[in-house]
């Protein structure tokens, strides 16, 4: 008695091929910056530097749904800048410059790491601690968030600095678009200075709170669609 061969037709899917995932994957740094943005808009204008325990908890308590739903968002922007970077990473790695992708590896950890920082202090004055009444744990944590903004001008400025050297390296960019990934490294770290007690280069200054992140955005977008516009790899690892 004979047995019937059983015949297995692979799948077709394109969400089972590689190149999907890569692509998608390159594709998160322009998300990253997306959602980003989306949730800065709802987050709102969030209590300057040194103010006073009753505007802290007059905010929170005001905008608390407004804050969490940018928690929400803001933690989509983090899973998309991991996958950005390691989108990166293989690229670099595949060109031989393995190094700088070690790099922004790296620099993307501390990034995400001071970033869910800021999410999760955020997210707990809305949620509970600037409605109980220790106006002074609030008010700390209010000027502790604008000082992660500053220090992570630091990582933010290696990113940027592994991302250009590495594909300048590689020969995957310009020489022109790697001098504006300089001059936007120089930029970025000048936020890490903004000290002043108040004024455009304070902790919560213009500088700090805007030229400095979009310099950074706009990088990682223009990263991303570098990589978007080179042929994937031929690669099981995706």
């Amino acid at each position: 008695m004979s047995i019937p061969a059983t015949v297995t037709t692979p799948t077709t899917s394109v969400y089972a091929t590689g190149l999907f995932w890569e692509r998608l994957w390159r594709a998160s740094g322009i998300n990253f910056a997306v959602f980003l943005v989306i949730s800065y808009a709802i987050y709102g204008y969030q209590p300057q530097m040194g103010a006073s325990a009753d505007a802290v908890a007059a905010f929170y308590e005001a905008d608390r749904i407004w804050v969490l739903i940018a928690a929400v968002i803001s933690g989509m922007a983090l899973l998309n800048l991991m996958w950005f970077v390691a989108a990166l990473r293989t690229t670099l790695a595949d060109a031989g410059q393995d190094g700088w992708g070690g790099a922004a590896t790296a620099a993307s950890a501390m990034v995400g790491a001071l970033f869910l920082v800021l999410i999760t202090v955020g997210a707990a004055l809305a949620f509970s601690i600037a409605g109980a009444g220790n106006g002074a744990l609030a008010s700390g944590l209010n000027d502790f968030a604008w000082a992660t903004v500053v220090l992570s001008s630091f990582p933010r400025a290696m990113l940027i600095m592994a991302s250009a050297f590495g594909l300048w390296r590689a020969k995957l960019i310009s020489n022109a678009l790697f001098a504006a990934g300089v001059a936007a490294i120089v930029l970025v770290l000048l936020g890490g200075t903004t000290w002043l007690n108040g004024g455009f280069w304070a902790p919560d200054g213009g500088y700090s709170r805007f030229v400095s992140p979009v310099i950074g955005l706009i990088w990682v977008g223009v990263v991303s669609w570098v990589l978007l516009t080179r042929t994937p790899a031929a690669r099981t690892g995706w």
